[in-house]
């Protein structure tokens, strides 16, 4: 069997591969432990990539897998966002909380003290980068175009655990690979750290790789049929969701087709976890 790391990092073609040796082999497998340490209670989970006034396809989706296998280990997930993800996640059932992009510490705090949340969880959500900026893959900032939501795990560093997943460099969570990232793939990086990064080549996959260490783990039938993951981008699609790579309103994934898409979802089923 394929290990699950070897799995999500497929088809590499942005360096993620570069920064695999940073962090321990089992890296995702470590990350669905923690998660399922954790007490029974709310999990903040952040997504949503401004692209030209649209949120990027890659993201939601991993998003609403991993809540939904939350969901059935007993915690509550909440989804934090801003309004290019308007109407994402209802429909799914998930509570979802929309931070404006004036929105600063204080309000970031309150949330905290509100939800008191168990763990933070990131897929595919622009954070803070060394330069003090939010900026894309090509160098150019959409801080005017982003809720801080990097705050939350600001504010919750060494109280309340968290998890992030990226695939460029420029994701909250990448913080911790900060000078690999500068070195090895001349970006500038995120800033912003997390207890354990998961790294891919789609974030979408990384957070159904989470999804498939935390059933295996478990014990318990948590991950979403590949026709659920097809019918949400189809609707968000519809909603004005974006390819992050072409900008184009279509049902691919950072320039890959669905049926790369479902060969990682049904790949990471048989997948072998350390």
């Amino acid at each position: 069997m394929t290990p699950t790391e070897d799995i999500i990092l497929r088809y590499s073609h942005r360096g993620m591969n570069a920064l695999r040796s940073y962090l321990p082999p089992d890296y995702c497998r470590r990350a669905a432990q923690a998660i399922l340490s954790w007490p029974r209670g709310t999990v903040l989970l952040t997504t949503g990539f401004y692209v030209a006034g649209h949120a990027e396809t890659d993201g939601p989706a991993g998003t609403l897998v991993l809540a939904k296998a939350l969901a059935g280990l007993g915690f509550d997930p909440v989804v934090v966002t801003d309004g290019y993800c308007r109407g994402f996640f209802e429909p799914e059932g998930l509570e979802t909380v929309y931070m404006d992009p004036a929105a600063g510490e204080a309000d970031y705090r309150a949330l905290l003290e509100e939800r008191d949340p168990v763990g933070l969880i990131s897929v595919e959500r622009c954070g803070t980068n060394v330069e003090n900026d939010y900026a894309n893959m090509r160098g150019v900032s959409i801080r005017d175009h982003s809720a801080r939501l990097d705050l939350l795990f600001d504010l919750a560093r060494g109280r309340i655990p968290t998890v992030g997943v990226g695939d460029g460099g420029n994701e909250i969570g990448m913080g911790n690979l900060r000078e690999p990232i500068r070195e090895k793939l001349s970006l500038v990086p995120c800033r912003t750290e997390v207890d354990h990064l998961v790294i891919a080549t789609v974030s979408n996959w990384g957070a159904y790789g989470i999804a498939a260490c935390l059933e295996k783990l478990s014990g318990r039938p948590l991950m979403l049929s590949f026709d659920a993951i097809r019918a949400f981008l189809r609707r968000t699609v519809a909603m004005g969701s974006v390819d992050g790579v072409s900008g184009v309103p279509a049902e691919t994934v950072d320039g890959f087709a669905l049926g790369v898409e479902e060969e990682i979802v049904e790949s990471l089923r048989g997948a072998k976890i350390a």
